[in-house]
């Protein structure tokens, strides 16, 4: 094999640089073919991704079965466990639920292999070339598609048909590098890595920590598996050369999850611990039969199917099936081991989780629906200050002071750190109905903290009648109670509304937003009637008349947050709307 290398001349060595040069190309293509058809993918199937991870916090099999179908829309595993790390961070999900997911993203992420396989068919017309039009046609769709679900279409085509291209691109490569003096010096160092004949050789240990470092070093097992494929299909390695850099490549492919879980809880971080001790114990089952019965395996799958891409792509999803079907039943174990490796300091405050985990930002349909339940929960802060403050307000005592003013702040600090994380939101790769959620998000925040700040003035206006000694008569006190009343109806109605994005409850919206003027006029008509009769004291009228327009306006905010789900939900079927009137 040195002799042969040394033996290159001027014209080969330009012929290696330049295949090289090739096959990065190719890589490159495929990688932006494979984010393209995953983003665009994962865009188009936000809500049915948001509904498979809700199930799978019911069990483990179902967790599987989401980790398979999630990972296949997004086409990396990594990718999946990064999301996985996001929820276990947040609390949406639990360790053991995030470990049966994390063996159900092995299986799904080995459909990238079938589609490498694919591209090599033979035969008078090429895949590759059916293909390459596909990518055509997309970008066509792209540049004269005017609705965002065409468009949408037209980037996921071209997504599909660029990770042919990339393949055949590094596929031609691999063959220019087998012609004359090349070809042989190029054979001969695979031929002399294949040649190990002891079980567990240095051959095999070399090239198992080849595909561990190369996964690690691109991110991604896919790219790797291209580049097997591609030299498989020009006869350069085995199918037991490809086995061994495959198992490893299943450990490097843990790297991008553990760098994602830095500065994370430390249940995210056993959530990536998990995903490289199952890794690690799948490759550690099977390199004993890749060691000791390669061959046999080889001479089985040959029998089977003749070409070595095939059997690739056969074994990777074998290999993940059988790992998933041992140690499944022992997910509990894992996660044991996990908290044992990775445990809680001693001594150490364990540190709060975000809600709104920027991995989330790798997945936009899950960033939304999260942003969306965090806004939900800072609006029932805000209206359970507004509670409190009513009630300082009616009882003049001030001891829930303290608790209000904390609640305010988080109020604020929550209204920050969502607005921040809907800017980088917004630059992601959205849905057209997503941007328009993203986009009223900022004004149903805006509304929230409004309602915090009225609060607040209730709050003021509280202390000044215990300092000044002044008490509202039972009228008014029943007045205040009535506005109440409806102010609390409405924030249930709105509070439907927003939460389920249903646009059904906004008749009584509007009922109860049109109560709330009416009762605010009604306060100030009997305010003026008891200041005419002698029945109020400046002090407690000038409150009342404040309170009065503070209320309405809370209910003007409240108003505005429900008809901001308007900008996103335009269709109601006649199904829906029968289905509401049968249950009213």
């Amino acid at each position: 094999m040195v002799n042969s290398i040394l033996a290159l001349g001027a014209a080969d060595v330009l012929t290696i640089i330049n295949s090289a040069f090739f096959i990065l190309g190719g890589i490159a293509v495929f990688m932006v073919g494979m984010n393209m058809m995953g983003t665009n993918l994962e865009t188009a199937a936000g809500k049915s991704m948001r509904r498979l991870m809700a199930k799978a916090t019911k069990n483990r099999f179902l967790g599987v079965g989401t980790g398979a179908a999630v990972t296949a829309i997004v086409n990396s595993s990594a990718a999946t466990t990064v999301m996985l790390v996001g929820f276990v961070n947040v609390g949406l999900m639990t360790l053991a639920q995030a470990a049966s997911v994390i063996m159900g993203a092995n299986i799904g992420t080995t459909i990238s292999a079938f589609i490498m396989a694919l591209s090599s068919a033979g035969g008078a017309f090429s895949v590759a070339a059916v293909f390459a039009l596909l990518a055509f046609i997309g970008f066509v769709l792209t540049l004269v598609g005017k609705k965002d679900k065409l468009k949408r279409i037209g980037y996921i085509l071209e997504g599909i048909g660029l990770i042919f291209v990339g393949l055949h691109v590094m596929s031609g490569a691999v063959s220019e590098l087998l012609d004359g003096e090349v070809g042989n010096a190029v054979a001969g160092m695979f031929v002399a890595l294949g040649n190990g004949k002891a079980s567990l050789s240095w051959e095999i240990l070399v090239l198992f920590i080849l595909g561990a470092l190369l996964t690690a070093a691109m991110q991604s097992s896919a790219a790797l598996t291209a580049i097997i494929i591609s030299l498989a299909s020009q006869n350069l390695i085995s199918l037991q050369m490809a086995m061994c850099i495959i198992l490893g490549a299943n450990v490097g492919t843990c790297l991008t999850s553990l760098i994602s879980s830095m500065g994370a809880s430390v249940n995210a971080k056993r959530t990536a611990m998990v995903h490289l001790l199952f890794n690690v114990a799948g490759c550690f089952i099977f390199i004993w039969p890749v060691a000791f019965a390669g061959a046999p395996i080889a001479d089985f799958l040959n029998g089977v199917i003749p070409q070595t891409e095939w059997q690739i792509a056969i074994f990777h999803m074998v290999f993940n099936l059988l790992t998933t079907a041992v140690l499944l039943p022992f997910v509990n174990y894992l996660v044991k081991l996990a908290c044992l490796i990775v445990h809680d300091k001693k001594g150490e405050k364990q540190e709060e989780y975000e809600a709104l985990d920027k991995r989330f930002l790798k997945t936009p349909a899950i960033a939304v629906g999260q942003a969306r339940k965090e806004i939900l929960r800072m609006g029932a802060d805000a209206f359970a200050n507004y509670k409190r403050s009513l009630n300082m307000l009616l009882t003049g005592d001030l001891s829930q002071k303290e608790l209000f003013a904390e609640t305010e702040k988080n109020i604020n600090d929550t209204n920050r750190y969502i607005s921040s994380f809907l800017v980088k939101l917004s630059l992601e790769d959205l849905a057209e109905a997503d941007e328009n959620k993203v986009s009223s998000f900022y004004h149903v925040t805006s509304d929230i903290e409004r309602i915090g700040d009225y609060a607040e003035n209730i709050v003021e206006y509280a202390e000044k009648m215990v300092t000044d000694k002044a008490q509202f008569s039972e009228h008014a006190k029943a007045e205040i109670l009535e506005m109440d009343g409806h102010l609390t109806e409405l924030y249930k109605q709105v509070e439907a509304t927003f939460s389920e994005i249903d646009l059904h409850y906004l008749s009584a919206v509007e009922r109860e937003e049109q109560a709330t003027d009416d009762v605010c006029q009604k306060m100030q008509d009997a305010h003026l009637r008891r200041m005419n009769e002698g029945r109020c004291t400046p002090e407690a009228g000038a409150i009342y008349l404040q309170l009065a327009i503070n209320m309405e306006r809370i209910g003007d905010h409240m108003h505005n947050i429900a008809n901001s789900v308007k900008t996103y939900a335009h269709h109601i079927t006649n199904k829906e709307t029968s289905k509401h009137a049968s249950a009213a």
